[in-house]
């Protein structure tokens, strides 16, 4: 498990002790982090910045919880992840429409694309979002900690209060219904295919 850079203990500290600009340090440095997985779980803006802000208010309601020995940000998106299953498991799925484009803060490349690129990474950005939408809300957080986050079994595990064989569990599950829904989506295997095959 990775420690946290000293500057991140030392804003923990700050933060402790009073210091409200520390803690807004802290909120700077991983707000995105924490809105994308946010978003990628709950497929909705207007919900994930709700998820993100309370994310951290929980974070600084509990701050002296956290051990220095653990990665903040890990501590933190283990926070997020589990308040979005939370949030998942008292509403209806809420599905996002092909129509609707990810922030550009998703988007699977980080250089400045030609319009046709653009075009083709905002479909499959949806197209992969769409097919989250369909997984058990514990599938979902798995598998964005895992692929998006390239966070370790262990770490996952620590995460989500289970354990490393249950997410290695849900994980296969999961490839295996992105794949047959991938079969049934025949006309946008085109599009899905080669992001599914990265997971």
């Amino acid at each position: 498990m990775s420690v946290s850079d000293p500057i991140i203990i030392q804003w923990v500290e700050e933060t402790l002790d009073g210091n409200q600009d520390a803690f807004a340090e802290l909120v700077n440095t991983y707000q995105h982090a924490v809105y994308n997985l946010c978003y990628r779980m709950l497929s909705e803006r207007t919900e994930a910045e709700d998820a993100a802000q309370e994310t951290f208010l929980r974070a600084y309601m509990n701050l002296q919880r956290y051990d220095p020995a653990r990665s903040f940000k890990t501590w933190l998106l283990s926070i997020a992840s589990n308040h979005c299953i939370d949030r998942l498991r008292r509403r209806r799925l809420t599905w996002l429409s092909l129509d609707d484009p990810l922030p550009p803060s998703l988007s699977l490349s980080s250089d400045e694309p030609d319009p046709e690129d653009a075009t083709i990474t905002n479909e499959r950005s949806a197209a992969v979002q769409e097919l989250l939408d369909n997984l058990n809300t514990d599938y979902r957080a798995a598998v964005v900690l895992r692929y998006w986050y390239e966070y370790s079994y262990a770490e996952i595990a620590e995460m989500l209060d289970t354990t490393e064989s249950a997410i290695k569990s849900r994980l296969f599950r999961a490839r295996q219904a992105l794949a047959d829904r991938l079969k049934q989506e025949t006309h946008a295997d085109s599009i899905i295919r080669p992001v599914l095959e990265t997971l």
